[in-house]
Formats: C-alpha cells, sequence, structure tokens
C-alpha cells in the first residue's frame, strides 16, 4: 500500500498552468484537497501577466501542449524574466524528449501523464521544498547584504584586513591610525556583522564571493 503524502510544506503556493479547464478544476481539487494554496491559470500569458505584476512564490505547475504558447515558450519567457521558482512540466508520452531538454534549462521535474495523484503531490511537495529553501537562502543573502551596506568605509578597511588574519597592530600600520581606533572598528564590524572572531568575517565574506 503506498503510503500518504507527508505534510504540506509553508504553504507557499502552486501556480497551475493549463489551458483545459476541466483538467485544472480537477488538479486544483486534489491539490487543495492536500492542504496547498492554488492559483489557477488558463494558459501561459496570464501567468505571465501575473508575474510581470509582482513576483511570484512557491512553484509552478505547467502543461507542455498549451495554446497561445507552449509549457516550453513559457518557461523560456519564465527564465527570460530571471523567474527562478521551481517548475514541474505535465507531460504527455511523445512530449518527454522536450521536457528533458526543458531540464537542461533548469526545469525542476516532469510528470508523465497518466500519473498517480499521489505521485503528483509528491514531487509538488518536493517543489515547494525547494523552493522555501531557495527562499530563505535568498532571505539570508539579502539580510548579509544590509548588514555590509552599514559598514563606513573605514570600517570596511578593517573589516578586509580582519579577514585576512592581520593584527590590531598591522591593520594600525597600514591604516596610519592608533592600535585603539583599530579595536574600535573592529569591534563596530563584529557588531554590525553579529560575528565574533575573524574566522566568521572571512566566512561571510566567502559566501558573498
Amino acid at each position: 500500500m503506498t503510503p500518504p503524502p507527508p505534510p504540506a510544506p509553508a504553504l507557499l503556493p502552486v501556480h497551475l498552468v493549463d489551458d483545459e479547464a476541466a483538467v485544472r478544476d480537477a488538479l486544483e481539487f486534489l491539490l487543495s484537497s492536500h492542504g496547498l494554496t492554488v492559483y489557477s491559470y488558463a494558459g501561459g500569458p496570464a501567468l505571465l501577466a501575473a508575474v510581470d505584476c509582482g513576483g511570484l512564490a512557491g512553484c509552478i505547475l505547467l502543461d507542455v501542449r498549451m495554446e497561445p504558447l507552449s509549457g516550453l515558450q513559457v518557461h523560456d519567457e519564465l527564465i527570460a524574466r530571471g523567474v527562478q521558482l521551481p517548475v514541474i512540466f505535465l507531460t504527455g508520452h511523445g512530449d518527454i524528449p522536450m521536457a528533458v531538454d526543458a531540464l537542461h534549462k533548469g526545469a525542476f521535474d516532469f510528470v508523465e501523464k497518466p500519473f498517480s495523484d499521489d505521485a503528483l503531490v509528491r514531487r509538488v511537495l518536493r517543489a515547494l521544498d525547494a523552493a522555501a529553501l531557495r527562499q530563505q537562502s535568498r532571505a539570508a543573502e539579502d539580510e548579509l547584504g544590509q548588514r555590509l551596506a552599514s559598514l563606513s568605509e573605514r570600517e570596511r578597511e578593517v573589516m578586509l584586513r580582519v579577514a585576512a588574519g592581520k593584527l590590531n597592530k598591522v591593520i594600525a600600520d597600514e591604516l596610519c591610525v592608533s592600535v585603539r581606533t583599530i579595536e574600535v572598528h573592529r569591534a563596530r564590524v563584529y557588531d554590525k556583522l553579529s560575528v565574533r572572531s575573524a574566522a566568521e568575517v572571512a566566512s561571510l565574506l566567502a559566501r558573498r564571493g
């Protein structure tokens, strides 16, 4: 007996795109019955319009064969717009080579028709997990960027030397200031970056590349 799908992750939404109303209704019912929030679109242009109106969160469930834009064309447009949400393609057997090509372009997964309800839900949940992790990583990067932006020019100079492992006296000599001044700047750098050591400073800068 197949075990039931796991509980839905932090309820990011699913963006469902299919030009057949009956299919949309059935999939929306299925996903909603598992506690997922679903936004339905009657085709690629409707999804792209939503993207252009503001950033979307969650994942995208995208049928391959649609009019006026195929799922593959919609995926290309999403890539061109810099949309990084996980995309799952719904494909017929003859569409698999096209779906594999889409995977090479960064699509998350594809589900071949006919599919079982559990299989589809599990893949959607995995996509939502990936979306949540990506969202958390992006938030952490944004926070780090804000902390770095809060540093003064002199604090940035001290930070770079601290990250390189230089002692306070060496930094003071290089910047032609007193050791006490460097101690103050180092303390401010640690406080603004929420770190406690030179190694942590170096690690943060390595994350920023």
